[in-house]
């Protein structure tokens, strides 16, 4: 199974080093940000968690979530953690997905159907695919998706970006430019005509005539 953006997040039932959670449950009304990791105890990947600790007060504010899997079981999820704060300085307060037997990753389309049930034996290069970000929306669909190489460590303020701008194009009928920041102006989408963008959007510029740019919207 393909994921793509819209479709219905898939659904599960999985052990954390917050206890079993249901996952559409678990996010409720919000939002919430799942990121994957091919194994424990790897170096990139000690850096990632950290840096989401780093910024889950910005997540919180945004009303979403995070939580983390990585291919190998809450047992050692809890003593990863340590070295995680230690490394990062930063406590991991978000649950850590355990998935020892491969079937979240299967699910999510992160690992082929014939990786086999368990993650033992397996090396951080047998599960390299399962270094994906899902953004999912409270309507439990697929916002975003982004898959890294093992070598290249995540850009977390990115995926802050991303939520920022959802929210908003959520909300307006707006898009956000190439490499746009909160509080930058905006993009009229093309279903807004120009006589309704002189009332929503008073003094809007056009820059060509499928482009017309406007404040953000408060």
């Amino acid at each position: 199974m393909s994921l793509r953006i819209n479709d219905i997040a898939p659904d599960f039932t999985a052990e954390t080093t917050q206890g079993t959670i249901h996952f559409h449950e678990w996010i409720g009304d919000g939002w919430a940000v799942l990121f994957s990791h091919p194994k424990d105890f790897t170096p990139v990947c000690t850096t990632e968690l950290g840096a989401v600790a780093a910024l889950e007060d910005q997540f919180a504010e945004r009303g979403a979530k995070v939580i983390g899997l990585s291919v190998d079981p809450v047992s050692s999820h809890a003593k990863w953690r340590d070295d995680i704060k230690d490394v990062s300085g930063h406590e991991v307060n978000y649950p850590l997905i355990g998935d020892p037997e491969l079937a979240i990753a299967k699910l999510y389309d992160m690992l082929p159907a014939d990786a086999g049930d368990s993650c033992e034996g397996r090396t951080p290069a047998h599960n390299a695919t399962a270094r994906t970000v899902f953004v999912i929306g409270p309507d439990k669909r697929i916002k975003l998706t982004i898959s890294y190489p093992q070598t290249t460590g995540r850009n977390f303020d990115e995926i802050v970006r991303v939520l920022d701008s959802l929210q908003l194009t959520a909300k307006h009928r707006v898009a956000t430019p190439a490499n746009w920041k909160q509080g930058e102006d905006v993009v009229i989408t093309g279903a807004v005509s120009n006589e309704e963008a002189d009332k929503i959007f008073p003094g809007y510029k056009t820059v060509k005539p499928y482009l017309r740019t406007a404040a953000q919207p408060v």
